[in-house]
C-alpha cells in the first residue's frame, strides 16, 4: 500500500494523505541520458498495471508521504533499476489534473549490465535515441507521450531553466 502527501493548486502540503489516488499528488519521472545523447529507457513488464508490455522513460513513479520530490526519484531510480544517483531538484515541472510530475534530467554513463531490475516493474532496459523513442510512439510500443514533451527531455538534458547558456 502506497501513501500519498496531498497539495493545494499551489503546491503546499496540505496536511492530508490518501492511498493511492487523490488530489493534487507528486510523480516522479528520471530519464537518463548517456554521452552518445540517448535515453536509457525500460520495458515494463506484461502483468504490470498501466501501460502494460509498452516502453518507458528510465523510470517513474509516485512520491510516498513524508518523501520530498528528490528523494521520491532517488528512491525510485534504486527500486526499479538499482541506480544510486543524489538528486537536488527536479529540472521541468509538469502540471496535469490531479497533480505534479517533476522531471529529472541525469546525464550518467551507465553500463547498462550491472543495473538491477526490479522484477514486478522492469522487463528489460536499453539505450535509445531521439529518433527510435519517437518512432516507437508511432509504432504503438511506447508510452504515448507527446513526440514534443520527448524532444524537449532531449532539448533540456543540457541546460536547467529555460535559457541556454
Amino acid at each position: 500500500m502506497e501513501i500519498f502527501d496531498l497539495y493545494d493548486k499551489n503546491r503546499i502540503p496540505i496536511g492530508e494523505t490518501v492511498v493511492r489516488g487523490g488530489k493534487y499528488r507528486v510523480v516522479v519521472h528520471i530519464c537518463v541520458f548517456n554521452s552518445k545523447n540517448e535515453m536509457l529507457i525500460q520495458h515494463r513488464q506484461p502483468f504490470k498495471h498501466g501501460w502494460s508490455d509498452l516502453w518507458d522513460i528510465t523510470v517513474g513513479g509516485h512520491i510516498i508521504s513524508g518523501e520530498t520530490s528528490s528523494q521520491g526519484a532517488e528512491r525510485e531510480l534504486l527500486e526499479e533499476i538499482g541506480l544510486n544517483i543524489s538528486l537536488d531538484r527536479p529540472s521541468l515541472t509538469v502540471n496535469f489534473t490531479s497533480g505534479f510530475d517533476d522531471i529529472y534530467l541525469v546525464k550518467a554513463d551507465v553500463d547498462i549490465n550491472t543495473l538491477s531490475l526490479q522484477y514486478e516493474e522492469v522487463k528489460e532496459v536499453k539505450w535509445a535515441t531521439l529518433d527510435e523513442i519517437i518512432s516507437m510512439i508511432d509504432d504503438s510500443t511506447f508510452i504515448p507521450y507527446h513526440k514534443n514533451y520527448i524532444r524537449l527531455l532531449f532539448d533540456m538534458k543540457d541546460y536547467m531553466g529555460v535559457h541556454k547558456k
